[in-house]
């Protein structure tokens, strides 16, 4: 009976056996494999995020710029050690930079819904002026040219605009019609972008129209220059008649817009905008709050503005893909739309020999949006506002499909009323006591020009090399001579007022992706 009961388990413990065999053989169902599709919705390279119905483009470029006898892209020497010409000078500047951009939009009942966002990566020669981020244990700790920066970062919906972009009142061009360098004179240029809002509205046949508010902090405050150091003082100017910027706090933003006309022959666009100038207080001292600032009074704000018109001809009978681009500007109170570059606007000082008798000859120019003098120096208490006008242009040719070509070129004129003038110039002869020839004459008005040729080649699809001369000349209005005691290394010396020129050269290589 033993056997019989030991048999029976063995042979159920078998069967079992053989059916947990089988049924491992089953087949089992693999999950859904989740392939990326491509999006043709928005042109090409886009496709979507797997799982949602969000198109996205991934791309950007990388850079490397060496400019020969300026900063990286091509900036002239126009300015401090550059422009003093001293040992500290560096004779090459180059730069390498990656940029990401991230490209997000989804089709809604209101319209599309879009994302936009760029980051750079750079490594410079000398750092510049972003967030650097070398380590404290290199040489020079962490001023060591490593640097991240953010451009364009927005939402588009429905028309509106929210975030870091371009300023309803640019061009689509910006500062580069035609050129390679970011400091090109004469116009407006929020080409990284300028944190606003705005609202677009297509009214059809290619005409558009953008109104916005800027937020002007980042790139369009010049300078307002309290002309008084404190009670019946003026200010301190410096030898190259620079004072301490003495605007107020941003009070209301800026009010920016167009009307745009985009056909096949080209574009015209007519752009306006308001700005506040507005004055921290009548005592100051060199520009700095002390204790009796806030009882000393301050100028009353005022409203500055710009307008631009700009042209873009296309289809001309040079060749295939010529076209001019130009844009012509005028401001009062808002420098920045007719003298600035990428990076603002720049202090112009620049040095070359003098007359026989002189040491050097010093040459420079000082960009305001307006200027004041307390009652209690002398002045009307009132900010005068600085007045410009700019002009910028380019003609690109097309020799073959490798070869192409830009002239170019930018234009700006500064100009200070009969008041800002005559307390300007008390104020730059109290600073700088030094005895003066009998020609000598003070004047803070000024004229910048700049022309340049770029040639590309383009062996390749989105690879490209191409070398940039740029010529700057400066026309200042002070004339004769006077003993000054420029910045360090510069000795105190008799130094003639003359006008400058300075020539760079970039060489740059970019691939596209």
């Amino acid at each position: 009976m033993k056997m019989v009961k030991g048999f029976m388990l063995c042979s159920a413990a078998g069967l079992l056996a053989m059916s947990g065999a089988q049924a491992a053989d089953l087949p089992v169902k693999a999950k859904a494999v989740e392939y990326v599709r491509i999006c043709s919705l928005y042109g090409a390279g886009f496709f979507y995020i797997p799982g949602t119905d969000t198109c996205i483009k991934l791309g950007g470029y990388l850079r490397v710029d060496t400019t020969f006898n300026g900063s990286p892209y091509d900036e002239p020497a126009w300015a401090g050690d550059q422009g003093q010409g001293n040992r500290y000078r560096d004779y090459f500047a180059s730069r390498s930079r990656m940029a990401l951009t991230v490209d997000t939009r989804t089709a809604t009942e209101y319209g599309v819904v879009r994302t936009f966002g760029q980051l750079d990566w750079s490594f410079a020669s000398p750092s510049g002026s972003v967030r650097e981020v070398g380590f404290a244990g290199q040489a020079g700790g962490l001023n060591n040219g490593q640097q991240i920066a953010t451009e364009m970062l927005f939402i588009q919906f429905a028309g509106f605009t929210f975030g870091r972009s371009a300023s309803a009142y640019a061009t689509p061009w910006h500062g580069y019609p035609g050129n390679n360098t970011s400091f090109l004179v004469g116009g407006h240029d929020t080409v990284t972008g300028t944190n606003n809002i705005q609202y677009t509205a297509q009214f059809g046949n290619g005409v558009s129209g953008t109104i916005g508010l800027d937020d002007p902090l980042a790139f369009n405050r010049t300078s307002v220059y309290n002309l008084a150091t404190g009670g019946a003082s003026l200010a301190s100017l410096n030898a190259n008649g620079a004072g301490v910027n003495a605007y107020a706090g941003v009070h209301t933003p800026d009010i920016v817009g167009n009307i745009r006309v985009d056909q096949a022959w080209g574009l015209f666009q007519i752009s306006g905008a308001l700005h506040e100038v507005n004055g921290s207080y009548n005592n100051l001292t060199l520009g700095a709050a002390n204790n009796l600032s806030e009882i000393s009074g301050h100028p009353e704000s005022k409203w500055g503005g710009s307008v631009m018109a700009a042209l873009q001809i296309k289809n001309i009978p040079t060749g295939a893909g010529d076209d001019i681009k130009m844009d012509v500007s005028w401001g009062k109170g808002d420098i920045k739309n007719v003298i600035g570059t990428s990076a603002g606007v720049r202090p112009f000082q620049k040095y070359s020999s003098g007359a026989a008798g002189t040491y050097q000859s010093i040459g420079f120019a000082n960009a305001t949006d307006g200027v004041y003098l307390p009652v209690s120096a002398g002045g009307d208490g009132s900010i005068h506002l600085t007045e410009g006008f700019g002009f910028r242009g380019a003609f690109n040719h097309n020799w073959d499909p490798y070869w192409s070509t830009s002239l170019f070129g930018g234009y700006a004129a500064v100009r200070y009323d009969g008041t800002a003038k005559a307390s300007y110039c008390a104020a730059y002869a109290a600073s700088n006591t030094g005895a003066q020839s009998v020609d000598f004459s003070c004047n803070p008005d000024f004229n910048l020009s700049q022309i340049g040729l770029v040639t590309r080649w383009t062996p390749v699809k989105n690879l490209t090399f191409s070398a940039e001369v740029l010529y700057f000349h400066l026309d200042q209005k002070f004339s004769g001579s006077k003993i000054l005691t420029p910045a360090n290394p510069k000795p105190t010396a008799i130094y003639q007022y003359k006008d400058q020129d300075t020539v760079s050269l970039n060489i740059r290589a970019q691939r596209n992706f």
